[in-house]
């Protein structure tokens, strides 16, 4: 009977993980090259419904939505994490045996058996994440530039740039699902009313801020290693993606400075 139940636990465990191999990577491309400028569509949806939010809750008392947000932010934060731990297996697989210039490279990420169910997750994503600002204009918090324009532009490029399966998107992946593991599980921990450590909060900052900089190295490597063939991209994409993650470096340290570095300037009176 135990080796029994083994053998079906292990089936269990199979049947699991197959729907990662059985994942139909060239149709989700195909799909993405014929349908990515829906992104288009679903940005100013989310502009308009946001910023009309904005005006329509102006004169109305704030909804507190804490379960709510509590069960949202959980769910992406279990995505998140199984995301970088499936993500992240693949990238070091790639970093232990060929290097890391391979890893840069290889495009194998969006056809690989496991990661290129998590890859066209990743970029799917992107919509339903977009639900976020709901809950700051449903709660009336305030909301900054940087929060809008991130989940804007990220939707943007991530299906621009899949379409073409460009080198240097399995770094861009693994570090974006890798830093909204501990994101996603803060904001759960903060919507539950639990106070985290205000150290915690500098920390995941600071490891955007260093996103952003190693997709700037990944983006400067990729233009470098193009010359000899070595990587396949475009000027265009290696172009957006730099611009993109400039202006994301400077909002999130302007973000850092503001949130924990600045202090408030006292009153005279005070």
């Amino acid at each position: 009977m135990g080796e029994l139940d083994g053998h079906n636990l292990s089936v269990v465990l199979l049947q699991e993980y197959d729907f990662e191999r059985r994942f139909d990577d060239q149709g989700a491309i195909q799909w993405m090259q014929e349908n990515w400028s829906k992104s288009f569509f679903f940005s100013l949806l989310y502009a308009a419904l946001i910023f009309g939010g904005q005006r329509m809750m102006k004169e109305r008392r704030r909804f507190e939505l804490r379960r709510p947000l509590v069960l949202w932010s959980f769910t992406l934060a279990v995505f998140s994490i199984i995301g970088a731990v499936r993500t992240g297996w693949f990238m070091g697989n790639i970093l232990i045996t060929n290097g890391f210039k391979q890893s840069v490279c290889d495009r194998a990420f969006y056809s690989g058996p496991v990661s290129k169910f998590w890859a066209y997750a990743f970029v799917l994503s992107k919509v339903p994440e977009l639900g976020d600002t709901l809950f700051i204009v449903l709660r009336k918090q305030k909301l900054i530039f940087l929060h809008w324009y991130h989940h804007i532009t990220v939707l943007l490029y991530t299906w621009y740039t899949y379409k073409d399966t460009v080198a240097g998107g399995g770094w861009f992946m693994t570090m974006n699902y890798t830093v909204h593991a501990f994101m996603y599980s803060y904001y759960t921990l903060r919507a539950a009313g639990i106070r985290v450590p205000r150290p915690c909060a500098m920390f995941i900052t600071f490891t955007q801020i260093l996103q952003m900089v190693m997709g700037i190295v990944v983006n400067a490597l990729v233009y470098s290693w193009r010359q000899d063939g070595s990587c396949l991209s475009t000027t265009e994409n290696i172009f957006w993606s730099c611009l993109m993650y400039f202006s994301y470096f400077i909002l999130f340290c302007s973000f850092f400075y503001k949130a924990y570095l600045k202090y408030p300037i006292k009153n005279k009176n005070d």
